[in-house]
């Protein structure tokens, strides 16, 4: 059995090369020649001389044109998605068999580009932000509440993304009701999901674990900045004496408030205001902490905003250095892909020379492991998270 009848596409040795080393993408400057096909679907990717090289979704939209399926000639049909969705399940079986959140889908790195898909208990919330996955998008409501028991499908394909493949934004459901606010827990703390409403697709699942490794360095006053629903705030009190969450977003800030007497927490001070300004302010005040987040939103959302995201980084480092009391522990995130790890800690070594503190790196962390990365696709390994100590 193969992928005989797909249709087929040409690749320049350049585009092989690339997909030879590991990256499962071939920009459309890499055809040898543009093919006439429908926008979405299957392709064999064939080189230069005709033989087979590889199967892959087609975009007739995008600078990507062409998304790794499989380095095997096989059909591309109903079993086809359902082993490699079963192959991703596995994975979070496998470390979180009891996690009632998690991630089961994410995208190029489980082979399934342009698949996002979230689950919430009984709710699975996904995103199809390919042309191909968009067709697909039926049958993966199919698979998903037969493989992992889902009663609510919920659509999220709100995202910016979709216009680079001529996609329309599309917010709903496409099996069963709307799911609501759905309660999940990260070790013994209760947070609440809204995978319809909320953002991205209902919570930040890929800052599990280093919310949990935020426990460890709680202590005296914390300070957690860009706190959206305060899931490193919530981890941080059950140890330390008391912690300020920072959220610019009325609603999120409310949803603090919410989750803190939830979870029984008396020791967690909610304010709403914007992080570089009162950042500004706590130093002015001579105000000082044991412990500081940082956990802002993407600062570079696309490669020419690399330099203006480095200096906004730059300067929420400098303050957090500068209101840490010797011995504090800082953690620090970004989730910009463009910000490359060395980026990212040469940056942190500008803002602690600019703060005269020294300062010392205690864990180097990345995306929750229910978010694998890729090998050969540095694309899929994203998020970064520095753990440091001010030494005096």
């Amino acid at each position: 059995m193969s992928g005989r009848g797909l249709p087929e596409v040409r690749v320049t040795k350049k585009g092989l090369e690339r997909l030879s080393s590991g990256h499962p993408w071939i920009y459309r400057t890499d055809l040898a020649k543009p093919p006439n096909l429908p926008q979405g679907g299957a392709v064999r990717i064939l080189d230069l001389r005709g033989h087979f090289a590889a199967l892959a979704h087609y975009s007739g939209v995008s600078k990507i044109a062409l998304r790794l399926l499989s380095l095997h000639d096989q059909p591309i049909d109903r079993a086809f998605w359902a082993g490699r969705l079963a192959q991703a399940i596995a994975l979070r079986e496998r470390i979180f068999p009891e996690a009632d959140a998690r991630r089961v889908v994410h995208g190029e790195s489980d082979l399934l580009p342009g698949l996002i898909a979230d689950q919430y208990g009984k709710a699975v919330s996904i995103q199809t932000l390919t042309p191909a996955m968009d067709q697909l998008k039926g049958l993966w409501a199919e698979l998903l509440s037969e493989q992992l028991g889902a009663t609510a499908i919920v659509e999220r394909n709100d995202g910016r993304s979709r216009a680079l493949e001529g996609l329309p934004v599309v917010q709903g459901m496409l099996k069963g009701s709307p799911p609501g606010l759905v309660e999940y827990h990260e070790g013994t703390v209760r947070l609440l999901a809204d995978p319809l409403e909320g953002q991205k697709t209902g919570a930040f699942l890929d800052q599990r674990e280093n919310h949990l490794a935020a426990v460890s360095y709680a202590q005296g006053d914390c300070l957690d900045c860009f706190s959206y629903h305060g899931a490193f705030a919530l981890q941080l009190a059950r140890h330390a004496k008391a912690v300020t969450a920072v959220e610019m977003s009325a609603p999120a800030a409310a949803r603090i408030v919410d989750a803190a007497a939830r979870n029984g927490l008396t020791n967690i001070a909610v304010r709403e205001s914007n992080v570089f300004d009162l950042l500004r302010d706590e130093i002015d005040r001579g105000t000082r902490y044991d412990t500081v987040v940082l956990d802002p939103p993407g600062f570079a959302k696309t490669k020419d905003r690399l330099e203006s995201a480095l200096r906004g980084y730059k300067e929420i480092n400098l303050r957090a250095l500068q209101l840490l009391r010797p011995g504090g522990t800082l953690i620090t995130c970004s989730c910009s892909y463009y910000v490359s790890a060395e980026a990212f800690e040469e940056m942190l070594r500008g803002a602690a020379s600019d703060a005269r503190r020294p300062v010392q790196i205690v864990e180097r962390r990345g995306a929750s492991r229910d978010h694998p990365s890729l090998l050969g696709a540095p694309e899929t390994r994203y998020l970064k998270c520095l753990i440091a100590r001010v030494l005096e």
